[in-house]
């Protein structure tokens, strides 16, 4: 499986390592992913998703239904 966060579609970029005399060569700048369980207290079951950190702060702002909803609606989430 790629390394792309399940809620929020965040993947890998693509950028530059750029040395002290302006020298470039490419490199990878992977998303900061957690293998996570969450409980969902509606469906009464545990959840393994790989989420960025971003979407860790955003479960914690606004709660792991409501955040597997969006993700449901922008397409993301399958399940």
């Amino acid at each position: 499986m790629s390394r792309v966060c399940e809620l929020t579609g965040k993947r890998a970029m693509v950028g530059n390592n750029v040395s002290h005399a302006m020298n470039k060569t490419k490199r990878k700048f992977n998303a900061n992913l957690v293998k996570k369980r969450f409980f969902l207290p509606e469906e009464d079951r545990w959840v393994t998703l790989k989420v960025c950190t971003s979407a860790l702060k955003d479960i914690n702002k606004k709660g792991i239904t409501a955040v597997i909803k969006e993700a449901k609606a922008k397409g993301f989430l399958q399940k």
